[in-house]
Order: C-alpha cells, then structure tokens, then sequence
C-alpha cells in the first residue's frame, strides 16, 4: 500500500520491449534506502516489483495488463517518473490509500494558474469519472491530491480538476505534464467498492432514497449481515 506522497524523482535508465512484456530500470537514490528484491516501488502511481538492484538503480518487470492500462508504454530513456515505496507499518499517512493498481489513463485538458495554485482539468473516461468525488481524493500519476470539482461526460468522456500547491509541481512529474498529456489515474478503492456493492448488492441501487436505504438495511439484518 502507499499513500500518494511522492518521495522523489527518477530518471528511467532502460526500457526494454520484450514481446509482449517490458522490463524498466530506473535510476534514483531515496527510494534505494532499505530497499531489497521483492519490495514494491511505486513509478507514476503504478505498483511494481523490484526484480534487482545495482548502483544507484532498481529493476521492475512491466506485464502486457500495465502496459495497457498507463502511461509507462510512453516512457523513454531519461523520463522523469515518480517514486514512491510502499508505506511501513506506523509510518506517517499523509495522503490516503493508494493500492498502486492504475485504473486508466486520463488526458491532461488544461493547465492554469490561480494564486499560488495550478489547477489541472483532465479528462477521463466516464467509468473512471464515477468513481471520483468533489472533495475526495485521486492519485494522478501517483500523486495524492483533493478533487476541486467533477463534471460528468455525456456519451463521452467526463472531467475532473485538481488544484496543485508549487511544492508538489515542482517536487513530481505534474511540472513537466502540459494539455494533451497523458497521466495515470487510481481512483479511492473506498468508492470503487461502494460503486462495486451499488450493482450487485440487491436493493443497493435504491437506498438514495430513505425507503431504499431502510429496506436494504432490513435485508442484511435478516441475513445476519447487520447488526
């Protein structure tokens, strides 16, 4: 688990293409500190494993199901990713759950200044959008940050704003990401389970409404589920 506080900036070493997998070498140094083979590195929000380490430098193996659904298929030599390692038990949350298991890509739609802050307009298609509230929380590329506002899409895709303090810009890849980039984005695994018992719980769907909600609740306690 992480919690989307970026510890550093990487540069890749390596990408290699081998059929339909990939392996990447990224340079850094932070993320190096305690860290052993078998260990997971999250680079842009995407959790992978260590498969070796060398001066300076880990190893990852990248399979077909990563390559499809992020932005790594995009990554040369010399690309800047965030890293982040995965949260020790009793270590500071600062930002929130993040599993490190991207659920799609998103397009950078905007980028503009307001006061000390840059607010990011991205777009996404709406499965992802359903799954991002005003004033929750996403992790763009790995980043923790606070939804400012969702705009659900019409027969297409919808969009969601993020609102970015200088250190984080200046600290993470979000610096060098312009309209028309492409970023990795994890939705908060508490809403994508609610959204995931709304369609197979019987009855879910209706508790928007007080009767809905009384009569699911009426279900789970006759099945033990509830008390």
């Amino acid at each position: 688990m992480f919690t989307g506080i970026i510890e550093e900036k990487g540069q890749v070493a390596a990408l290699v293409q081998a059929g339909t997998s990939s392996y990447i070498k990224v340079a850094c140094r932070t993320v190096l500190e305690g860290t052993k083979i078998g260990d997971s590195i999250a680079v842009n929000g995407v959790c992978l494993t260590v498969t070796s380490l060398g001066d300076g430098v880990f190893t990852a193996d990248i399979m077909p199901e990563t390559v499809r659904r992020t932005n790594l298929r995009q990554l040369h030599n010399g690309s800047s990713v965030n890293l982040e390692r995965a949260m020790q038990a009793g270590g500071r949350f600062g930002g929130h759950i993040v599993t490190g298991h991207i659920d799609g890509t998103g397009t950078v739609r905007s980028v503009q200044d307001e006061g000390n802050a840059v607010v990011y307009t991205i777009a996404a298609p709406q499965p992802l959008i359903a799954g991002i509230v005003e004033k929750g929380s996403v992790a763009v590329d790995g980043i923790s940050l606070t939804v400012v506002s969702v705009q659900d899409g019409a027969g297409g895709d919808g969009t969601f704003a993020v609102s970015v303090i200088p250190h984080t810009r200046e600290q993470t890849v979000l610096a060098e990401r312009r309209k028309g980039s492409t970023v990795n984005i994890e939705c908060d695994i508490v809403g994508k389970y609610i959204l995931r018992l709304a369609k197979t719980v019987p009855g879910m769907g209706a508790a928007q409404t007080v009767q809905g909600e009384l009569s699911w609740k009426k279900r789970l306690v006759e099945q033990d589920l509830l008390q």
